[in-house]
């Protein structure tokens, strides 16, 4: 084994969890069974080392913490109700389903699971962290900077509202896949961009969220090869992340686009993002991912800000705009509008989202309208929206670099 110990149990946790809900059906209880038996591993295995089969060596040891925690149960009700003593749980039979070597994936159906309609979006996102991504609770905790007790309550609720619904641990039907599929991506897309660019707090970067986003994604991609829409999240990820050593300048100050030095950008993921995304859209139908992919190579292959092809841009947020019409989709094609054809033009497109709509008081819509205030020469106005935004903002990266921008336009 060559990978390091975090990263294995990472891609070992959806199959060790498979294996035993597999098994039990008990989904909420696997799961806190999983977690524990990898803070074992995380505690043992670096001073011990690597056992030689992992993967049933976690089993082994979830199984054990399962068995307890049903016979917990069992004594539980017994003393509630007075019924008679419910069976204990038979220990972990054999199963060629559980076999190390067997190549059988649960990934899939765990996202599903995890992602269930049900769910609200943060719980989504909580719930595929800890039971897909391995993560504990106080990583996923400190990743979106809420208290550990906070994340905790989040993700029990969650698995409680799953155990209510009777779910079982199965695909869904043929009928309902393409539409939980499109919950699973949406979760990775809001992982990801939470990690892009982080809603709060002093970074604007939150790593391990992108990382862990990108590696659910490629993971999905393995079972779903010939899915466009899925080679599009992946594109669109990696085009994404390789400006990212880019974004900020050694003090942590957030760099726009068009200032970047893209020689820093990173050149693996651009190659890799660009061959996915131009495969996908000569060989699957066309989808929402698929466009912002495409949107996000134009600005790759551009070697400088002024090189964009906006023309083009702007022709493929009209198509995005019609597959996936939407509030910031509208305010990022203002953006290509302004750059292809005049700031004017793009505040006019600007004009149709102050109608109380869902930007309404959104910090990105200030932020939007004074560039191109600014860019259009209206100063006094594009200081005030700069100014607006960022008391509207709760990312701090963002606060700072808005008031500069407002700070730059009142000096004389």
């Amino acid at each position: 084994m060559t990978a390091r110990p975090e990263d294995l149990l990472r891609e070992l946790a959806p199959q060790v969890l498979g294996a035993l809900a597999r098994r039990y059906g008990h989904f909420d209880l696997c799961e806190d069974a999983v977690q524990e038996a990898l803070l074992a591993a995380a505690v043992q295995w670096p001073g011990e080392g690597v056992p030689g089969n992992p993967r049933g060596w976690l089993i082994t040891v979830a199984s054990r913490r399962l068995t307890d925690a049903l016979r917990a149960e069992s004594a539980r009700r017994q003393r509630e109700t007075a019924a008679a003593l419910e069976p204990s749980a038979p220990p972990l039979a054999p199963d060629p389903a559980d076999d190390p070597g067997t190549d059988r994936d649960d990934t899939l159906t765990l996202l599903f699971l995890c992602c269930h309609p049900e769910l609200s979006a943060p719980s989504q996102v909580a719930l595929t962290l800890r039971a897909v991504g391995g993560l504990t609770t106080a990583q996923i905790a400190r990743a979106f900077l809420v208290p550990e007790a906070t994340m905790a309550q989040r993700i029990s609720r969650a698995k409680q509202r799953i155990k209510a619904t009777g779910s079982s641990f199965t695909l869904p039907a043929p009928g309902e896949r393409a539409t939980r599929l499109g919950a699973v991506l949406h979760v990775m897309y809001l992982i990801f961009n939470e990690g892009y660019t982080a809603s709060s707090g002093p970074d604007l970067h939150r790593a391990e969220l992108t990382t862990e986003a990108i590696r659910l994604v490629r993971s999905v991609r393995k079972l779903l090869p010939g899915d466009g829409e899925v080679a599009g999240l992946l594109a669109l990820m990696l085009l994404t992340d390789a400006r990212r050593p880019a974004r900020t300048r050694p003090d942590g100050a957030l760099v726009p686009l068009a200032e970047q030095d893209r020689s820093r950008w990173e050149k693996p993921f651009i190659t890799e993002g660009i061959k996915l995304v131009t495969d996908a859209l000569s060989s699957a139908p066309l989808g929402p991912y698929q466009v912002q992919a495409a949107i996000a190579a134009v600005h790759a292959e551009a070697a400088s800000a002024a090189d964009t092809d906006w023309a083009q841009v702007v022709a493929l947020y009209e198509v995005l705009g019609r597959l996936a019409p939407g509030p910031m989709v509208t305010l990022n094609h203002a953006v290509a509008v302004a750059m292809a054809r005049g700031p004017k033009a793009g505040l006019d497109l600007l004009a149709g989202l102050d109608d109380g709509g869902q930007l309404d008081g959104h910090h990105r819509l200030d932020a939007v309208r004074a560039h191109l205030l600014e860019l259009d020469g209206q100063h006094e106005a594009a200081r005030a929206s700069y100014l607006l935004a960022a008391r509207r903002t709760t990312s701090l990266p963002e606060q700072r670099y808005l008031q500069d921008r407002a700070g730059r336009l009142s000096q004389p």
